[in-house]
C-alpha cells in the first residue's frame, strides 16, 4: 500500500536522483544544486534515518577534496574539528622487531599553510554536507531501497521499496562498493579479495601526537596511525587503520579485550605514552572492486559502486570525490548547452574522463599491497632500498604529495576549489 509521502513522491519529477546519502552522494547532490539551482535534486537511501551518526570513523581529507567542499560551502564548519596532517613517516619492519628505522618522511605541506590531508569526523563530515543539502532544498528521502528501475527514451523511473515512483532524467548510483543499482544495470565488475581485513579504532594516548602520520608496514598488511583532533575534555587521540589477515582480524575483534590491547600495544608502540582504546574496533573485509564501466543509460557510478580499492594509500574517499567533481562539472555544462544530461553520449565524458584514473590507481594499490604485505628477505632488501632513494629525491617526493592531495593530473573544476 502506498502511504500519502510515498503518493507524494510519485507526483515528483526529478532532473537528477542521487541513491545513497554517504558522503559522496550528497557531495553529488549539493555540488550539482549548487551549481545548478533550477535543478531538481532529490537523494534516496536505504538506511535507516540517523544511523549515519552512530558512525565513529574518521577519514582523510585531501587537500583537493578540502578545496571542494570549501566550494560547497561545508568547509568553514568542518575546519574547527578537522585535525591537519603537518607530517608522515614510513617504516617497514617486523612486529618484533626492537626498533622501526624511518626510511621515508613527508613534509604535510603542498602550499604553505595548506596541509595536504586532513583527518575528519565521519559524523562531521556527513553532518555539513546534509545541513548544506537542506539549505539548498534537496529531499532527502531514508529508509526506503530503490526495488527497481525502468529505463525509457526520455527519462528513468525508479520504484522504491515502499510503494512509490520517482521520475529523473538521470540516476547517480552512490550506494557503496556492493552496490545494488550496478547491478540492476547489469554493469558487470572486476573483483578480487585481499584475504585481509582493515580493523578500524581510535586510541587515546598520553603524549600529543603533533599533526603526526605514520604507516608502518607490517608482514601482515600495514598499520597507520592517523591523527585526530583533541576531544572535549583535551585527551589525546589517533585513528587506527590496522590491515591483518581476515582470519586473524576476526579473532582481534571479537576476543578478549587485553589480548587485542596487548596486540594494539606492539604495533602502536608507546612513543605516545600509554595508550587504551577509545571506542569499539570494528574490522571490514579488504578486497578491489572495478566496474567495467561507470555509466549505462541514464545511470552514472560514483565512489565506491564503482571503484572500491586497498586502503593502503589512503584514497578510496578521495577518489569518490573526484569522481563527483568530474560528474558535476560534465552535467553542468551540459544543462547549460541544454543537453539532456542523462544522455548516454553526456554521461560519456565522464566515464572517459575518469576510469583510466581509477584504474590506475586500483593497480598501484594493488601492487603495493603485494609488495609490502609480505616478509620475503629479498623484495624486503629491494623495497627498503627504493623507499630510501625516494627519500633522497625532493623532486620526488613532491610529486608523490602533490599525488596524495589529489592536484596532479587533469583535476576538475571543484577539487581544484573553483566554481563549475
Amino acid at each position: 500500500m502506498v502511504d500519502g509521502k510515498a503518493d507524494a513522491r510519485n507526483r515528483a519529477a526529478l532532473d537528477i536522483l542521487v541513491t545513497g546519502a554517504g558522503y559522496v552522494g550528497l557531495a553529488a547532490a549539493v555540488s550539482l544544486k549548487q551549481a545548478r539551482p533550477s535543478l531538481a535534486v532529490a537523494v534516496v537511501d536505504a538506511a535507516p534515518a540517523g544511523i549515519w551518526q552512530k558512525d565513529g570513523r574518521a577519514s582523510a581529507i585531501a587537500a583537493a577534496a578540502c578545496r571542494m567542499l570549501d566550494q560547497l560551502g561545508v568547509w568553514a564548519e568542518i575546519a574547527p574539528e578537522a585535525q591537519a596532517i603537518t607530517e608522515m613517516i614510513v617504516t617497514d619492519s617486523r612486529t618484533s622487531d626492537p626498533l622501526r628505522p624511518v626510511f621515508l618522511t613527508f613534509d604535510g605541506e603542498v602550499a604553505p599553510g595548506e596541509a595536504f590531508a586532513h583527518m575528519v569526523a565521519n559524523r562531521d563530515l556527513n553532518g555539513a554536507l546534509r545541513r548544506r543539502a537542506e539549505t539548498l532544498g534537496i529531499d532527502i528521502i531514508e529508509g526506503v531501497a530503490v526495488s527497481a528501475f525502468d529505463v525509457n527514451g526520455a527519462g528513468i523511473t525508479v520504484h522504491l521499496a515502499d510503494g512509490a515512483t520517482l521520475k529523473a532524467r538521470l540516476l547517480i548510483a552512490a550506494d557503496g562498493v556492493n552496490s545494488k543499482l550496478r547491478d540492476m544495470a547489469g554493469i558487470k565488475t572486476v573483483k578480487w579479495d585481499y584475504g585481509q581485513s582493515g580493523i578500524v579504532c581510535t586510541v587515546a594516548h598520553e603524549r600529543p601526537h603533533n599533526g603526526r602520520a605514520e604507516e608502518h608496514f607490517l608482514p601482515a598488511g600495514p598499520f597507520a596511525t592517523l591523527p585526530l583532533k583533541s576531544d572535549k575534555d583535551g585527551t589525546n587521540r589517533s585513528s587506527i587503520v590496522w590491515v591483518e589477515r581476515s582470519e586473524d582480524a576476526e579473532k582481534l575483534v571479537d576476543g578478549d579485550d587485553l589480548v587485542f590491547e596487548h596486540e594494539l600495544e606492539q604495533r602502536f608502540g608507546l612513543k605516545l605514552g600509554e595508550i587504551r582504546v577509545a571506542d569499539r574496533p570494528r574490522a571490514w573485509p579488504l578486497g578491489l572492486t572495478i566496474a567495467r564501466d561507470f555509466v549505462a543509460p541514464r545511470i552514472a557510478l560514483a565512489g565506491d559502486a564503482a571503484h572500491g580499492i586497498h586502503p593502503i594509500a589512503g584514497q578510496g574517499l578521495n577518489l569518490g570525490f573526484k569522481d563527483v567533481a568530474a560528474l558535476a562539472e560534465v552535467v553542468v555544462e551540459a544543462d547549460r548547452l541544454g543537453q539532456d544530461v542523462g544522455a548516454l553520449d553526456v554521461l560519456e565524458r565522464y566515464q572517459q574522463w575518469r576510469r583510466f584514473d581509477t584504474l590506475q590507481m586500483g593497480i598501484t594499490t594493488d601492487v603495493l599491497n603485494r609488495l609490502f604485505s609480505n616478509d620475503i628477505g629479498p623484495l624486503r632488501a629491494v623495497r627498503d632500498i627504493g623507499l630510501g632513494f625516494v627519500e633522497r629525491m625532493p623532486r620526488l617526493k613532491d610529486f608523490f604529495i602533490r599525488q596524495a592531495s589529489g592536484l596532479s593530473g587533469d583535476t576538475p573544476k571543484l577539487l581544484k576549489g573553483e566554481a563549475i
